[in-house]
């Protein structure tokens, strides 16, 4: 169907796997990366471009395409600084619907977390729901916001306290049923399938989509 999607964010985790997910999409003829970071060993559909994301407007001539995934996302651990925190999961979210806007792009598909409220005390969760209230301030007509809980997988950067939590976790998934099993870990393979089910769909209509949602909207590939 000759798409081409922007992935901002493919050198994480969850930004990985669907990157190799678009790249096997044979709808999907053009992929558009923005990083920091050049990937190495990526196929001819894949155009890299490589600069500051924390000023992404230097970009608006080529950020162009059908749909957008923003997978941006830090943590305390790696980001100490609430400031630059903020520039990072706040400011390259919005500031790319804002170019999405204005680049006539219909579909917008972000990354969020559990729990984001822009009145929140938590700065977390106060960051992530700010984010999501801008973004939908775009009034871009097609705009997925997921909201995956605990995030799985391997990262070469978790410590090891972290690391134990989440091996903690794992074990007491069992035990979350019935309401709790919106905290029920989810793994960064759904969250990037989910993405581009979302983004590929005609029917779904929400735009705040849950942990327990991300699921189930998974099953449907």
């Amino acid at each position: 169907m000759n798409k081409t999607a922007i992935i901002l964010g493919a050198t994480g985790l969850t930004g990985g796997l669907l990157l190799q997910k678009l790249i096997e999409d044979k709808d999907y003829s053009s992929i558009k990366l923005f990083s920091r970071t050049k990937i190495e060993g990526l196929p001819s559909k894949v155009t890299q471009y490589i600069g500051n994301l924390l000023d992404l407007e230097q970009f608006k001539a080529d950020f162009k395409a059908h749909q957008v995934f923003c997978c941006i996302g830090t943590t305390a651990s790696k980001t100490p600084d609430k400031s630059v925190y903020k520039k990072i999961d706040y400011g390259i979210p919005v500031a790319a619907a804002k170019l999405a806007k204005a680049n006539g792009i219909d579909t917008f598909v972000v990354i969020s977390s559990m729990g984001a409220n822009p009145n929140s005390s938590i700065f977390y969760n106060k960051t992530k729901g700010e984010m999501e209230r801008d973004v939908k301030q775009q009034n871009i007509s097609r705009t997925f916001i997921l909201r995956p809980s605990l995030i799985g997988g391997q990262r070469e950067e978790r410590r090891m306290l972290e690391k134990i939590g989440l091996a903690i976790f794992k074990v007491l998934q069992p035990l979350f049923i019935g309401k709790l099993k919106q905290y029920k870990i989810t793994e960064p393979d759904h969250i990037a399938q989910a993405m581009i089910n979302l983004a590929n769909s005609t029917s779904y209509a929400e735009v705040i989509i849950t942990s327990t949602d991300i699921k189930r909207i998974t099953k449907n590939n």
